[in-house]
Order: C-alpha cells, then sequence, then structure tokens
C-alpha cells in the first residue's frame, strides 16, 4: 500500500520541564533540566479535531549529545528525556526534543514546542480556578490521603504540583504510574478550561499571559484557542506509545515496539493512496 501524509495536520510538542523557572542564564551542556513529561498534539485544521500521542520520558531513542564544550557529539541511544538537558534550557532544547520526537515518529513534522517549568502548574490551575478530577491509583496515598485510588478531589495551586509531580524514586517504574497521573490532570484541565472558556471568551488568554514566565514557546496564543475549542474524534484524548517498560541497569526504559509504532504513525498522520 501506499501512504501519503496529512498534511491537513499541524502538529506540537508539549513538554513538562524539571525545574523552577524560566532563566536567562546560558546552561552548560547536560544541565538545562529534563523533560519529564512530553506529549505531541496532533491539529487537524480541516476537520478541528485534536489527537494526542502520550510520549514516556524513559523512552529509548536516538538523541543528539554535546560535550561539556558544546561539541557536537553526534546522536546516540538514550532516555529520550534527557535531549532537553542538552541545550540550553530555552528554544535550543526545544528545538532539540523536536528533532528527538520526529526521528521517532518515522519523520512526523513537528511545527511547534512549548515547554513549561514546574511552577507554570500551579500558575495554570489558578488560573481556571480549580481541577477535579478522580484519582487514578494509590501510588500518591502514603504522601497524602487524600489522593486515595477512586477520590474525587479537587486540585488547586496548592497540591497540584504534588498530584503531578511526585513519584518515588526508589520504586521502579514510578515514572510510568506518574505519567498516568498527568494524564488523568490534562485531560481534567483541559475540560474544565473548555467549560470556562464559554463564558470568559478571554480565558485563553489569561492562561496564556499567567504561563508566559515559566514556559518556552514559538506557539501564538492564537494557536493555543484553536487547540482548546478543537474536539477529540475518538473521543480518547491520549494514544500511548507502543512498547514495555525494561529496568536497564541503572534507570529504568521504555522499550518502543517499533513495528506497531510504525503502523500507529501511519493511522494518525497518513491516508492511504488509491490507486487506479
Amino acid at each position: 500500500k501506499k501512504y501519503q501524509y496529512n498534511e491537513h495536520l499541524s502538529n506540537y510538542l508539549f513538554l513538562g520541564v524539571d525545574k523552577r523557572e524560566v532563566s536567562d542564564e546560558e546552561k552548560n551542556p547536560g544541565t538545562a533540566g529534563q523533560a519529564d513529561s512530553i506529549l505531541l498534539v496532533s491539529y487537524d485544521r480541516v476537520k478541528n479535531t485534536v489527537q494526542c500521542i502520550s510520549i514516556p520520558r524513559d523512552t529509548m531513542t536516538f538523541i543528539r549529545t554535546f560535550s561539556q564544550e558544546g561539541v557536537d557529539l553526534g546522536k546516540s541511544k538514550d532516555h529520550l528525556n534527557i535531549q532537553y538537558a542538552f541545550g540550553d534550557g530555552k528554544d535550543k532544547s526545544c528545538n532539540l526534543m523536536k528533532e528527538a520526537v520526529e526521528g521517532l515518529l518515522y519523520g512526523v513534522p513537528v511545527r511547534g514546542y512549548c515547554a513549561l517549568s514546574m511552577d507554570g502548574i500551579p500558575a495554570a490551575v489558578e488560573a481556571v480556578g480549580q481541577v477535579e478530577l478522580v484519582v487514578p491509583d494509590d501510588t500518591l496515598v502514603d504522601v497524602n490521603p487524600e489522593f486515595k485510588k477512586g477520590n474525587t478531589v479537587l486540585l488547586t495551586k496548592e497540591n497540584t504540583e504534588q498530584f503531578v509531580r511526585y513519584r518515588d524514586i526508589e520504586i521502579r517504574q514510578s515514572a510510568m504510574d506518574r505519567g498516568n497521573r498527568q494524564k488523568v490532570f490534562v485531560k481534567a484541565f483541559v475540560e474544565t478550561a473548555r467549560e470556562k472558556a464559554t463564558q470568559d471568551e478571554g480565558l485563553v488568554t489569561t492562561i496564556y499571559e499567567k504561563l508566559r514566565p515559566y514556559m518556552v514557546t514559538n506557539i501564538g496564543n492564537d494557536i493555543f484557542v484553536k487547540l482548546l475549542q478543537a474536539k477529540n474524534e475518538s473521543g480518547e484524548m491520549f494514544v500511548d506509545i507502543p512498547g514495555e517498560t525494561v529496568n536497564g541497569t541503572d534507570f529504568d526504559e521504555y522499550h518502543v515496539n517499533s513495528d506497531e509504532l510504525y503502523e500507529l504513525v501511519l493511522r494518525m498522520f497518513y491516508k492511504e493512496v488509491q490507486e487506479d
């Protein structure tokens, strides 16, 4: 079969970075923070729909590394999340992540990016007031009994970071559990913002301005408005990268099933060409 890329799609990379704030200070390679949350949002400009691919931080793929002096050492297979660290903590880091994700997804083009630091999480929630969600598991119950599986909780600027960011690094694959909580949070946040935007047309602009000090992005406010207004055609907000968790020698790893990922890319980003 022959396939052609769907030119109606615009793809945007969203990153949650494990640092407190965006700094103008130049970072040395390897010190710019890591991308702990990685999400590719694909927007169909004709259908006005979105699909989202959730990519585990520990995905093993080819990334570009640099020496402390900034010398390009070429590409090698390593954890995707550390690709961000080899940049400057700003646009260079985002562009390196963009290149790595494009390579992982067999060349799917990424048009824009947005990296949000940790302090941006409570600021985002404050912008919409609070976010209600159902706790998906018991991975946080020992640190906060409120976050017991099945409980309906209200996240505010005070408790959101704990829900979204905490994990026990002594437990193998705890990053995957955290990633599942992050997806629950993102879904609830988007639904809350969509609902409130029906009464406040300027809400997205308000959120964008509140997050500006905490994010690095080349995506304009107008695109954020379109992404928020778009619908999920399948009814499911997230598609997971197919693969399996592996306990590496030193760190957790996520090994992609390349055949299944190839099929996923074809389904999401390409159209079959009907030959005469």
